[in-house]
């Protein structure tokens, strides 16, 4: 229990109405989790206003209401809080209400369109491997130690955020290593944390249905740099050319790493294979079981952070050498007859140039790629044309399908890709919206040393349509096909 004023620590307020030494058990925004002495705030969202469930959460036992716009009427016995920005408020009563757990580990936050989720869950890896006990929070999943808890949004709400902060404080956890969405910046989900450092992957076209222009999509990833203290790292990709916008504020110490550009920190690809990297990191040798110059990329900002955490050049590639992919980025799947698949998340036009790139590099021979890509629902519409025009001109044979359509028709997705292709490649691009056939008819097609890329899905292990989650595993549905096509 605790009391409300020292909740509002930091908080700015413009108006109380009420005692604030009442008592607080619970903090929430969803009124229908309201209780006896809970703190209810009014978040203004997307789709709904907090503010219209003031009365539902003072009716339902709320001892204290923070909002953006006071009620006409006070209830007796309850503590009306006046704020600038309810969402802000949230993040920051949240994190007093768990004893502020973020300054209590080694919180180091990853931004970026591609990247994100191997970073954060190769450093969680490492560290494990280096005795720590560390924690990731991911779009693939959460980690506290051994304990896996699933994942729903790539950074959680605040109130989530913080009781998850503070089992791990409570876990005994030394370093956590956590996604951190544009959406988080924007929505204040992440204010009120402290971070040891912040790491910039790169930015490409995505979520542009959110957040209108490519510009204020750069804005808000700038923003979790912006908010980066003067003792934390700022540690940027200086391949990317929207880098040094990044950091151009920043209070927080620069530094950056780079395959292709001068940086603090370089790497270079000595060989490129389907068994994996050999690299030269900062001068010293790396043989990595990951492929792909993008997770060059990847691993050299893993070692950077580690650097920049206190770790040994020697210990950090020693520990670097045995860590296996993240789940759905560049897994492969290996079939009879010789027939190779390749499973990734790539759902951006970059990703998915990166990950062709890469398999077009390693195939030698008279090998054809064969990719089945299609773009999620209620997204970022602009993306699709493009999507296709990069799987077309990247690949032998493209089938066009499903991702997660969510509350779109299939084939009116489809049909938006489709305006990326040039009829002279028409006779090359099948369309099946039945994910699971899709599959199918690529393997169907493909001969002995062919790759089968399945695009966009990657990790997820459902199929969303009309707001129901479909079991569905590309890895799995792929193995089983391949089984059953090449015995």
């Amino acid at each position: 229990m605790k009391l409300l004023k020292d909740l509002l620590y930091s908080v700015p307020i413009e108006q109380v109405e009420g005692s604030t030494n009442c008592a607080i058990e619970h903090v929430v925004f969803d009124s229908r989790a309201v209780q006896a002495m809970s703190l209810f705030v009014a978040v203004r969202g997307t789709r709904t206003d907090g503010h219209a469930f003031i009365a539902k959460a003072v009716a339902d036992g709320a001892s204290a209401i923070v909002c953006e716009q006071m009620p006409e009427h006070f209830a007796d016995g309850v503590t009306y809080v006046r704020v600038r920005d309810a969402a802000e408020a949230l993040a920051l009563l949240a994190s007093n209400f768990f004893d502020q757990p973020s300054k209590q580990v080694k919180l180091v936050g990853i931004t970026g369109t591609n990247g994100k989720t191997s970073v954060a869950t190769l450093l969680y890896r490492l560290f494990r491997a280096l005795g720590h006990k560390s924690a990731l929070i991911s779009t693939v999943e959460i980690r506290i130690g051994q304990k896996a808890i699933p994942s729903t949004h790539t950074t959680p709400d605040a109130v989530q955020l913080n009781a998850l902060l503070a089992e791990m404080v409570e876990a005994g956890v030394t370093h956590c290593f956590m996604e951190v969405s544009s959406h988080s910046v924007v929505q204040h989900r992440i204010s009120g944390l402290r971070f040891v450092g912040g790491v910039f992957t790169n930015i490409t076209h995505d979520h542009l249905d959110y957040h209108g222009t490519f510009a204020e999509y750069i804005k808000a990833k700038k923003r979790f740099f912006d908010g980066l203290p003067a003792e934390a790292f700022a540690l940027v990709n200086a391949d990317d050319a929207n880098s040094a916008v990044m950091v151009q504020n920043t209070r927080a110490r620069k530094r950056s790493y780079a395959v292709r550009s001068l940086a603090d920190h370089h790497a270079r690809i000595i060989e490129n294979q389907l068994s994996g990297l050999h690299l030269s990191i900062d001068g010293h040798d790396l043989y990595a079981r990951l492929v792909g110059e993008f997770n060059a990329s990847n691993l050299l900002a893993v070692y950077s952070v580690a650097l920049l955490l206190g770790k040994a050049p020697l210990d950090i590639l020693t520990a670097l050498s045995d860590l296996e992919p993240p789940r759905g980025r560049f897994q492969v799947v290996r079939g009879a007859s010789g027939v190779l698949g390749i499973v990734d998340y790539a759902h951006t036009p970059d990703a998915l140039k990166n990950v062709l790139g890469t398999i077009n590099e390693l195939c030698l021979g008279d090998e054809r790629v064969i990719t089945v890509i299609g773009c999620g629902g209620d997204r970022d519409r602009a993306k699709r044309p493009e999507m296709a025009r990069i799987a077309t001109a990247m690949s032998a044979m493209v089938v066009l399908t499903s991702d997660n359509p969510r509350s779109e028709e299939p084939m009116a997705i489809i049909n938006e890709m489709r305006t990326g292709i040039t009829a002279a490649d028409g006779a090359r691009v099948f369309v099946n919206a039945d994910r699971r056939e899709a599959i199918r008819q690529a393997a169907g097609m493909a001969k002995a040393g062919d790759v089968i890329l399945l695009a966009g899905k990657g990790h997820e292990t459902y199929q969303e349509v009309l707001g129901v989650k479909h079991p569905f595993d590309d890895a799995a549905v792929l193995k089983e096909t391949l089984e059953l096509l090449h015995k």
